[in-house]
């Protein structure tokens, strides 16, 4: 299981999504193992379509 510290959440109101990497991004076609870290700048939440700057992490 993936540590808190490798999950981030959007902290748009009312989306929340959280980015597992054991997870991925279907939507987003992103596999699989990828870190968030890792995700090109123009990613965007699969949920709310929220850029990278809306995500901190978990843990």
């Amino acid at each position: 299981m993936a540590e808190p510290s490798e999950m981030y959440q959007c902290q748009v109101s009312n989306c929340g999504f959280i980015y597992n990497p054991e997870k991925g991004d279907r939507k987003g076609k992103i596999e699989k193992g990828i870190q968030f870290k890792d995700l090109s700048e123009d990613w965007k939440c699969p949920i709310c379509g929220a850029t990278k700057k809306s995500f901190k992490a978990l843990g």
